[in-house]
């Protein structure tokens, strides 16, 4: 589902305009952030946790050719759906 079809179902759901739904959907991707980069977790109740994780640098291998390659140390996020979501869905 892209972001443009995100911001009209909860704007539908919620009786709200788009507007108003995109500032909502912007605020949250933006507190979600927020919290990975300042503690390296973020939850929302009844939906799940996302963990940002610091990756090392490690040596790959180009699948084509081969060659060693360097990858650089980066940080991964994941997510783990809650109880409630996964309930939902199941």
């Amino acid at each position: 589902m892209s972001k443009k079809d995100q911001i009209e179902k909860i704007a539908d759901t919620a009786g709200i305009t788009k507007a108003v739904a995109e500032r909502a959907y912007t605020a949250l991707v933006a507190s979600i952030s927020y919290d990975l980069m300042n503690t390296g977790k973020a939850e929302l109740q009844g939906i799940g946790s996302f963990n940002a994780t610091q990756r090392a640098a490690r040596t790959g291998r180009n699948p084509r050719t081969g060659d060693k390659i360097e990858i650089a140390a980066s940080i991964k996020v994941s997510f783990k759906a809650g109880k409630a979501l996964k309930d939902a869905v199941n």
